[in-house]
């Protein structure tokens, strides 16, 4: 077996009100929401640079540009499904994430559960290989002040052998 390949993903969005809240594909009852061309979905896009970068094809901007309109608004499950084909075609399947959001409020614990499979379901691998975690800013920062999300993710890939 060939040794698994590693990317690394972040993304960071600013927070307004009004705009739906979309972390890892669900929808959270919130005042605020991220600001973004997409749905801005930090958790999705961190994931899908991470994807990308395990298997060396560039980043998210480059396979969906905020300044082509057909991916305004999108939703950014999807946009990772479409990354994973990418991935595919190119010989390689994901095999874990390790995920972490950075939100002042409102709080993930109670979402968590339906996040990991919204993104195992993305991924197309089990949802124990797929983890999600969530921290605070404790009042530093964009993140602490409530200005700004981020999220950071890590994924491994591994090479598709023989069809497998």
């Amino acid at each position: 077996m060939t040794p698994p390949r590693f990317g690394i993903g972040y993304d960071v969005h600013p927070l307004a009100p009004g705009r739906p809240m979309v972390v890892g594909g669900v929808t959270i009852d919130s005042e605020f929401g991220p600001v973004g061309h997409s749905d801005a979905d930090v958790l999705c896009h961190a994931i899908t640079d991470a994807l990308l970068g395990a298997a060396a094809l560039g980043d998210i901007g480059e396979l969906f540009p905020d300044t082509d309109e057909q991916h305004a608004g999108a939703d950014s499950v999807e946009l990772l499904r479409k990354a994973v084909d990418h991935v595919l075609q190119a010989g390689f399947r994901p095999w874990n994430v390790d995920a972490t959001v950075n939100l002042e409020t409102p709080k993930l614990i109670g979402h968590r559960d339906q996040m990991r499979t919204t993104l195992a379901g993305a991924l197309g691998i089990p949802v124990d290989r797929v983890s999600v975690k969530a921290t605070r800013g404790e009042g530093l920062g964009f993140v602490g002040r409530g200005e700004g999300m981020s999220a950071m993710a890590v994924v491994s890939v591994t090479e598709v052998e023989d069809g497998i």
